[in-house]
């Protein structure tokens, strides 16, 4: 249950992430616009990170850290869409 529920809380954020930068990607918007949503996602997961280690500690801020940890691979995920050129016909 220490894994599922921050993968489970971190899901929920990161499927909008990819959703909105698959949807970015799918219009001809610069390359930092598309970016943007993966680079938002980082500063917030070591907000998360630097919280739980910082100021929560224990057993709870262990799961932000791993939410945070969740979010980060959301995030490299949303790079990989990004980056992704489209297939010409």
């Amino acid at each position: 249950m220490m894994l599922f529920g921050p993968f489970l809380v971190a899901c929920i954020p990161g499927i909008c992430i990819l959703l909105l930068t698959w949807w970015l990607s799918k219009k001809d918007i610069p390359l930092f616009v598309r970016l943007l949503p993966g680079l938002i996602t980082i500063v917030v997961s070591l907000v998360l990170f630097y919280v739980g280690f910082e100021n929560i500690r224990g057993f709870e801020g262990a799961a932000y850290g791993l939410l945070a940890i969740f979010l980060i691979l959301f995030a490299l995920t949303s790079f990989v869409f990004a980056r992704k050129q489209k297939a010409s016909i």
